[in-house]
């Protein structure tokens, strides 16, 4: 058995525990299908939505914030986290903007989460 996780899924907060040992795998501490669902996922595949800012050139402010458009395998976060250091955008920007196409791989976009005008325009 693996070590509990705490569900996030409802505020009661299950300690569940995944049996990885057992076909299919079996959970325990679960208060519903949804919490056995999430330990299910977050012992096989964890992933997090990733959110942070990027450099912006011609806006109000200096970043923009930004969104993955889906959950990233978090063994990969410090990577795309390095990758974002390096991206700068200019303006305008729209909220729901995808900024990069296939940011995180897997079909994955980079979205604008705040729309920001060229400061510069005429």
């Amino acid at each position: 058995m693996n070590k509990p996780i705490t569900c996030i899924i409802c505020p009661k907060g299950c300690q569940i525990t995944v049996n990885a040992e057992t076909s299919p795998w079996i959970t325990e501490g679960n208060a519903c299908a949804r919490g056995a669902a999430y330990a299910i996922q977050e012992t096989a595949d964890p992933r997090r939505t990733l959110t942070a800012t990027v450099a912006i050139l011609g806006a109000a402010i200096p970043r923009c914030p930004v969104v993955t458009s889906a959950p990233i395998p978090k063994g990969e976060l410090l990577s795309t986290m390095d990758k974002l250091n390096h991206l700068t955008i200019h303006a305008p920007v729209n909220a729901g903007d995808v900024l990069v196409e296939n940011f995180a791989g897997e079909g994955i976009h980079l979205v604008a989460t705040r729309t920001l005008e060229n400061t510069h325009a005429a």
